[in-house]
């Protein structure tokens, strides 16, 4: 007779686990769906997918600006390379911190949709944190005379702007809050740091 501490047999352990293996996978396989179940839900492979500008839209606001890019990028794939499209692309580089590229796609945005205060704004965000005060300001007017001064972000972005335009030494080494925003509801707060 062998000591009580020693292992099993090699064949016999492995055929413990897979017996084990297909206890586990039966009972998953025999659970009903509980709506009060605290986990998620399996995937329903017959339901429809949520429009990627709104998943990206909710990943913006939780500071997911990664994910955000992701999700606007396959978003482009149904909607093509609308103004929405591209101003969510530029707003989220901007999230990322890649200003340049931001710029660039802000701008295709507002070449497609020149009647529109949102994308402006974020642009002249953009052009603010690059140090174009003169340049940030005037697109910042626009967007606040298109918006009729009904956006408090694009009115308080303006401000900062005009201040930074006056006195651009006095704001050196400050941190400041841009405020973005998007077509819907909410806004995206922006704490940039020197």
């Amino acid at each position: 007779m062998k000591p009580t501490g020693e292992a099993l047999p090699t064949p016999f352990r492995k055929i413990l686990i897979a017996i084990a293996a297909l206890a586990v996978m039966a009972s998953c396989a025999s659970q009903t769906i509980d709506p009060n179940n605290a986990w998620a839900p399996g995937v329903d492979h017959r339901g429809t997918a949520e429009d990627g500008l709104e998943v990206g839209h909710r990943l913006m606001v939780a500071q997911e600006y990664e994910l955000a890019l992701e999700a606007f990028t396959r978003a482009a794939l149904d909607h093509g390379m609308t103004g929405e499209v591209l101003s969510s692309l530029g707003t989220a580089n901007l999230g990322l911190g890649r200003l340049g590229q931001a710029e660039i796609l802000l701008q295709r945005a507002i070449e497609k949709e020149p009647e529109w205060p949102e994308a402006m704004n974020n642009l002249g965000v953009v052009l603010m944190e690059q140090g174009k005060y003169a340049e940030a300001e005037q697109v910042l007017r626009r967007a606040y005379a298109l918006d009729n001064g009904q956006s408090d972000p694009i009115r308080e972005n303006l401000r900062m702007a005009l201040a930074n335009l006056e006195k651009p030494a006095n704001n050196t080494g400050q941190n400041q809050e841009y405020e973005l925003v998007q077509r819907g509801s909410g806004n995206i707060l922006i704490r940039l740091t020197p």
